[in-house]
C-alpha cells in the first residue's frame, strides 16, 4: 500500500518501500518522537524500519500546545499532526542582540500630510513579566524607570499610517499576494529607519541614535548561553518550508562571502578604440548580480561611454558562464510562465528578467501603455481597449503573450484598473538581457553596427567561433574598462527576505558556490584584474552550489543538513525541519553579521512580508517585536524568525504547517502569528 505525497504524484520507487506522507509521520511521531527522516529520499522508510522504529522508541506524551495555538488550529480545522513548532530562548536577555522594539500608535493627523517616525528613549526593566500588548507594555516600562543604564532600550513609535503608505508602495511591486518581488528602488521611511545599512541616510537625528542604539549591543559578542526550548512540538519532521527555505543561503552567504561582499561585472573589448569609436567587440563579463535593475544596466553602459566608447563597429558579447545550465522553464512550477517569481536565475541577469507595463486610462475607451525596460527590435503595444471588468493579474487583466517579435495583449483592459502596473516575466533570460542591453545602449545616443549576443562560453574560448573582422583580431584588453560593483551582500539580503525575491535567491545560493572558495582572493583583485587574466572564469551549478551548502550545514551544525533543490524554497520536493531552522537561526544570533541578518528580515505588523500580522491580530504582543520571514505555498504556511520577549528574553521562532490538500491561507496564518503573540508574551 502507498500513500501519496502532498503534490499527488506517484513517487517513482521500488514496490518493496512502504510510502508515508509528511502528515502520517507526523501521526507516528506522536508516538515516536525520534523517528525523522533527515533527507528527501527518506520520506519512503521501508516497512521493517518503521515498525522497528515503533518498538525500540520510547513512548512518551508530548507537551501539549499552548491553548491559544491549538484554538487557531481548530479554527483553520488543521490537527496537532500538521504542525511543527519550536521555540528556543537565546542569549543573554540583559544584553539583546535584537534591533529595538517598534510601537505602533494611531495618529489623528492629516493623512495628506508627511508620516513621521518618533523616537523615544526608555529606561526599560527586564525583568517584569507581563501578558499584556505591546502598546501596554511601553506604559508599563514607564512605569518602572530604573536607573541602571545597562538596562536602557530604544522604543521606536511609528503612525499605523506610515505602515499604511508603506504597504500602498511595496503592493505595487507585487505581481502576488505573497511573493513580493523588489523591481524597483522602493524608497520608505521604514526601510530607512529599522535597516541597520541606512543608517547614513537616516531622515533624524534620533533615528540615527536609534540605530546606534542598536548597533552598540550588537557590536559586542553575545554570552552562548544554551536553554531548553520554551515549546517543542514535532520539531524532527521533515516538511516542506516555502520562503522560509530563504534564511538558509541568505545566512551562509553572509558567513561564507561577508556582508560586505559585492559581485563586480566587469567590461572588456577587443581591437583598438579611435576617437569614440570600438573597432571590435564590448565584452560584459556576467558576475550573477541579484539585482541587475535595468538602471543600474544604464549605469553600467553609462560608464563605458564615460570611456570615450560611443559608437561599437562590432558586437556586444555577454558572457554568463560564471552560472552554467541554471536556465529552468518558467512555467514548471505551478504553470505560471508570466508571474516574476518564476523567473529564471542567469549569470547576467537583468531585472529579473521582468517588464513593467504601466496603463493610462484615455478618454476613448481605451488605456495608453507604457514599458519598463524597452526591448530593442521587439513590437510592444502602446494602447490597449478597455472592458468593464475588475483589475486583477497581468494574465487575467491583459493575458500577455510573448512571441518572437512581438507582445500580444488578447484581453481588453478592465477599466478598473486606471493608473496601474503590472509585471510580465520574459521567458528567456538571455534574449531579454540582449534586448534590454541594445535598447539602453540605443537611449544612451549610442551606435552598435553589430549584435548583442549572450553566451554561457567565456568569450576567449568562442572568439573562434564568430566572424573575425578587420581590428577585432586584436587580443581583449589585459584590464576591464570597467568594474561595476553591485549593491552589497547586505543590501540584497535586506531584498531577499523582506520582500521574499525567488531569483535574487537563487543568484545568491549559486554565487556560494562560485565565490566561496574564491572570495579572498577576489576582494583584493575586484578593482585591479579580471578573472580572464587567469584562464577560465569561476563557474558553478545548481548541483555544485547546493553540494557547497551542504557541506557548510555538515561542517557548522549539528543537525542532518536540509534537503534543498534550489535555494528560494519554490518548490515542493526540498524539506526542513523545525529543528534545523532553529539550529540556523540560534548560530546566526551569535555571529558577527548578525545585525545584517535580523534586519533583512520583515517586523511583525510594521513591513515586510508579516506587516498584515497586525491586521490579523490587532492585538497582538508580538507587533514590533518580532523579526519574522514568511512562506506559503498551496499546502504550506511557515514563519520562522526571532521575538523578544516582553520580559527581555529573545526568541528563536520556527512554525511549518504542512497539508496533503489545498490549504486556505487566510485560516492558517493565524494559527502561526498566534505562535508569536503566545512567544512575545514571554
Amino acid at each position: 500500500m502507498r500513500f501519496l505525497p502532498p503534490d499527488g504524484r506517484l513517487p517513482m520507487q521500488p514496490t518493496s518501500k512502504l510510502y508515508i506522507s509528511p502528515k502520517t509521520i507526523a501521526k507516528l511521531q506522536l508516538f515516536c518522537p525520534y523517528l525523522r527522516p533527515s533527507k528527501q529520499s527518506s520520506k519512503s522508510l521501508s516497512a521493517l524500519a518503521l515498525l522497528t522504529t515503533a518498538i525500540v522508541t520510547p513512548l512518551y506524551a508530548q507537551a501539549a500546545l499552548p491553548d491559544a495555538i491549538q484554538a487557531a488550529l481548530s479554527r483553520a480545522d488543521l490537527t496537532a499532526a500538521d504542525i511543527s513548532i519550536i521555540i528556543t530562548p537565546v542569549g543573554d536577555k540583559n544584553a539583546s542582540r535584537l534591533p529595538p522594539p517598534i510601537q505602533v500608535i494611531d495618529s489623528n493627523i492629516d493623512d495628506n500630510s508627511e508620516p513621521k517616525l518618533v523616537t523615544q528613549t526608555k529606561l526599560a526593566s527586564t525583568t517584569s513579566e507581563t501578558n499584556s500588548t505591546s502598546q501596554k507594555t511601553a506604559q508599563t516600562n514607564n512605569n518602572n524607570v530604573k536607573n541602571d543604564a545597562s538596562q536602557q532600550i530604544t522604543l521606536t513609535t511609528i503612525e499605523k499610517r506610515t505602515i499604511k503608505k508603506h504597504e500602498q508602495k511595496l503592493h505595487a511591486y507585487t505581481d502576488d499576494p505573497y511573493t513580493y518581488q523588489s523591481l524597483e528602488s522602493i524608497p520608505t521611511v521604514l526601510s530607512e529607519s529599522v535597516s541597520s545599512t541606512s543608517i547614513n541616510n537616516a531622515k533624524s537625528n534620533e533615528v540615527a541614535n536609534a540605530n546606534e542604539v542598536g548597533n552598540a549591543n550588537a557590536a559586542t559578542p553575545a554570552i552562548k548561553i544554551s536553554f531548553s526550548p520554551l515549546l517543542s512540538h514535532q520539531p524532527d519532521i521533515a516538511r516542506t518550508p516555502a520562503s522560509t527555505m530563504k534564511l538558509v543561503p541568505s545566512f551562509i552567504a553572509l558567513d561564507t562571502l561577508g556582508a560586505d561582499f559585492v559581485w563586480q561585472t566587469r567590461v572588456y573589448h577587443t581591437g583598438i578604440v579611435i576617437g569614440d569609436r570600438l573597432l571590435g567587440d564590448l565584452i560584459i563579463q556576467g558576475s550573477g548580480d541579484p539585482k541587475m535593475t535595468h538602471e543600474r544596466l544604464e549605469q553600467l553602459l553609462y560608464k563605458v561611454q564615460t570611456t570615450s566608447i560611443r559608437h561599437i563597429n562590432g558586437d556586444i558579447i555577454v558572457d554568463s558562464t560564471v552560472f552554467e545550465n541554471v536556465g529552468k522553464d518558467p512555467a514548471a512550477f505551478d504553470n505560471s510562465p508570466l508571474r516574476p517569481y518564476n523567473a529564471s536565475p542567469d549569470g547576467f541577469l537583468v531585472n529579473f528578467s521582468t517588464v513593467g507595463i504601466k496603463s493610462y486610462p484615455l478618454a476613448n475607451g481605451q488605456a495608453q501603455l507604457t514599458y519598463k525596460p524597452q526591448l530593442a527590435n521587439y513590437q510592444l503595444p502602446n494602447t490597449i481597449n478597455t472592458r468593464s471588468a475588475t483589475c486583477g493579474q497581468a494574465r487575467y487583466s491583459l493575458s500577455p503573450q510573448w512571441q518572437p517579435t512581438q507582445l500580444i495583449l488578447n484581453t481588453n483592459l478592465p477599466d478598473s484598473c486606471k493608473e496601474h502596473v503590472f509585471y510580465v516575466a520574459y521567458p528567456d533570460a538571455k534574449d531579454f538581457g540582449a534586448r534590454v542591453i541594445a535598447a539602453k545602449w540605443q537611449e544612451l545616443g549610442n551606435t552598435l553596427s553589430g549584435n548583442v549576443i549572450t553566451q554561457e562560453i567565456p568569450y576567449a574560448a568562442a572568439k573562434n567561433t564568430k566572424p573575425i573582422r578587420g581590428l577585432a583580431t586584436l587580443p581583449m584588453s589585459p584590464l576591464p574598462l570597467v568594474s561595476y560593483p553591485s549593491l552589497n551582500l547586505t543590501q540584497q539580503i535586506y531584498d531577499i527576505n523582506h520582500f521574499s525575491n525567488n531569483v535574487m535567491t537563487e543568484q545568491v545560493a549559486l554565487s556560494i558556490g562560485a565565490y566561496n572558495k574564491a572570495s579572498a582572493f577576489e576582494s583584493k583583485t575586484a578593482k585591479a584584474n579580471s578573472l580572464y587574466q587567469f584562464g577560465k572564469p569561476t563557474t558553478t551549478s545548481y548541483p555544485a552550489a547546493l553540494q557547497t551548502i551542504n557541506q557548510w550545514w555538515q561542517t557548522h551544525l549539528s543537525t542532518p543538513p536540509p534537503y534543498l533543490t534550489n535555494g528560494s524554497g519554490l518548490c515542493r520536493d526540498c524539506t526542513i525541519t523545525a529543528a534545523n531552522l532553529s539550529e540556523l537561526l540560534t548560530y546566526a544570533y551569535s555571529h558577527p553579521s548578525f545585525d545584517a541578518y535580523v534586519n533583512s528580515l520583515g517586523i511583525a505588523g510594521v513591513s515586510g512580508t508579516i506587516a498584515a500580522h497586525g491586521e490579523r491580530l490587532p492585538e497582538s504582543a508580538a507587533i514590533g517585536r518580532a523579526w519574522i520571514k514568511t512562506g506559503t505555498l498551496n499546502n504550506v504556511t511557515s514563519m520562522a524568525g526571532y521575538v523578544k520577549g516582553e520580559s527581555g528574553q529573545d526568541y528563536v521562532v520556527v512554525g511549518l504547517i504542512n497539508t496533503e490538500q489545498a490549504l486556505n491561507a487566510y485560516t492558517a496564518r493565524p494559527v502561526l502569528d498566534a505562535m508569536l503573540n503566545w512567544t512575545a508574551q514571554h
